[in-house]
């Protein structure tokens, strides 16, 4: 075999065995050069201006996509600041009387049922008092400091990687190209032209594919919040936009989105009656089901399909690889990883089969 060849299986396998090794920077390299992809037009753009006869600074264009990015974050952030407020005041409200309540009517509906179909031989009033004590227990088993602890500890390793994401990210789109000119500088001269087309095809790609995540986003977060507004649901943009970004995991995106729903539906609403609850349940999974037909019929063909170029049934078997790999994570970032994988064997068969660049040495 060439060495050319071995010299890069060696370098691939190296860089491979040091990414499984170094898994935290590893991630946080992956999300910075996916935030650096869909910020690079915006800063380029940026930097392109002229501003009293001088073009914009690079640093500075740079610094303004992080303010947009900045300034995204925190008016979604505002969107569920009243839901958090309103479920942290019933937190300070809540005893185990109220719970229990609130409980009666429906809890009493459902233990009838089970008396008159035979399903359970208790007494009336049994379903209730095992609901009672069971909250009972709960309640005094949770452990308040073990809680804040964890929550300390995540918000640190969170903190952590946003401020190690922002900086690779910053020189990322500081360079402008330079990681990868210097990476083809390695490739040696008769894979020189496939590589930088294979690497032009696999940005390209990438790229379709992130501006389409985008715009399957968007429209997830105005469909949702048009339908759960006129369903008269509260904070209907703060349940849209957790079903826009819920959506990013695969067929569990969907299902997580309306329960989601259905939870700050049941949390927040007032209800005089158990055919109310029933009513609002059917309500918002009645928008989630619309959204997710739309979903399903336009949004997914045109991003999956037609931006990275594969079968639906190549995406459908990869993401649940994906997932058995490495969960939601896996999910997330399987047709992203799974597109360069492919672009990259299809691009250098076909570079073996038409132009004979993989040639053997002759002793």
């Amino acid at each position: 075999m060439n060495k050319g060849v071995l010299k890069a299986l060696f370098v691939a396998i190296l860089v491979i065995l040091l990414g499984v090794y170094f898994s935290n920077i590893s991630m946080y390299l992956v999300f910075s050069l996916v935030i650096a992809a869909v910020l690079r037009p915006l800063t380029n753009r940026i930097s392109n201006l002229y501003l009293l006869g001088q073009p914009v600074p690079r640093v500075v264009a740079i610094l303004v996509s992080f303010g947009c990015v900045i300034t995204v974050v925190t008016m979604l952030v505002f969107l569920f600041i009243p839901l958090f407020r309103t479920q942290f005041e019933l937190l300070q409200e809540l005893n185990v009387n109220y719970l229990y309540e609130q409980m009666q009517k429906p809890a009493g509906y459902i233990e009838r049922i089970l008396i008159k179909f035979n399903l359970i031989a208790n007494e009336p009033g049994y379903l209730l008092q095992l609901i009672k004590s069971n909250l009972l227990n709960t309640l005094s088993g949770i452990d308040l400091q073990g809680f804040v602890n964890q929550f300390i500890s995540t918000t640190s390793s969170l903190l952590i990687s946003i401020l190690a994401i922002s900086f690779i990210t910053f020189f990322l789109l500081l360079e402008n190209g330079l990681l990868r000119r210097n990476l083809i500088n390695f490739v040696p001269n008769p894979y020189f032209e496939l590589s930088v087309a294979t690497v032009h095809k696999i940005e390209r790609l990438l790229s379709n594919y992130l501006i389409g995540l985008l715009v399957q986003m968007s429209s997830i977060f105005s469909l949702a919040s048009i339908g759960l507004l006129l369903a008269n649901i509260e904070y209907a943009m703060s349940i849209a936009v957790f079903a826009a970004v819920a959506n990013l995991i695969p067929y569990a995106g969907p299902i997580l989105g309306a329960t989601f729903g259905i939870l700050v539906g049941l949390a927040t609403g007032n209800f005089s009656e158990a055919n109310d609850i029933y009513f609002l349940v059917v309500k918002i999974l009645g928008v989630f089901a619309v959204v997710q037909l739309c979903d399903n019929i336009f949004l997914q063909p045109m991003i999956f399909s037609k931006s990275v170029k594969a079968h639906p049934l190549e995406i459908f078997v990869v993401i649940f690889a994906g997932a058995k790999l490495a969960g939601v994570m896996g999910m997330i970032f399987a047709i992203p990883v799974y597109t360069i994988f492919r672009v990259s064997f299809k691009e250098f068969y076909k570079g073996y089969k038409d132009y004979r660049i993989f040639k053997i040495d002759k002793i």
